[in-house]
């Protein structure tokens, strides 16, 4: 660790706002460049650099630091950026299905959502008793698998097994639409 750090760490561990002018003149613009690497805009890359120097700041991450200060930034930098990327798949997969149940819903407006429901109720009454008990408990009752394996006492894949066939059965009977509707 160089001078420059030490100092660094020192104002930070005398409270003194220096030290974080100090280390964001240092290292701001090569933190932004390799930000960048992960974001399709400079401004992407520019807020998670910001996030991680008021991290570091809020959290007195550096009062009993030892290593390189850069190295620990660049690390901040990138895991921010990671779960950054991660927040935005989250929130375009969300869009993407309230679009879905937009065009959902518009298809259902010619037909009577509660004749399709009965429909679909029909359906899972018709189906083989072991595969309709394992998909209501899997469906309905939103157990897991080997939750449902040990009521009914059978294996892990024969559960699989009867939901797979429980499933294809009503695919193959039912507008693939219908079974959104389950809750």
């Amino acid at each position: 660790m160089d001078s420059q750090e030490q100092d660094i760490i020192r104002k930070f561990k005398s409270g003194d706002e220096s030290g974080l002018r100090l280390l964001f003149d240092l290292y701001y613009s090569s933190l932004c460049v390799f930000a960048y690497k992960y974001f399709d805009s400079y401004e992407k890359a520019e807020d998670v650099v910001q996030e991680a120097f008021i991290t570091l700041w809020e959290k007195n991450r550096l009062i009993n630091f030892t290593g390189s200060i850069k190295s620990y930034l660049f690390s901040i930098v990138r895991n921010n950026s990671i779960n950054k990327i991660k927040e935005d798949r989250k929130y375009r997969f969300e869009e993407i299905e309230n679009q879905s149940y937009a065009i959902i819903e518009d298809k259902f407006e010619s037909e009577s959502l509660e004749k399709r429901r009965e429909k679909l109720y029909r359906e899972i009454e018709m189906l083989p008793e072991q595969c309709k008990k394992v998909f209501e408990a899997i469906v309905f009752e939103k157990m897991k698998y080997a939750d449902v394996a040990a009521e009914l006492n059978v294996s892990l894949n024969t559960v699989k097994t009867h939901y797979s066939r429980a499933l294809k059965q009503l695919r193959s009977s039912l507008d693939v639409l219908l079974l959104i509707m389950l809750p």
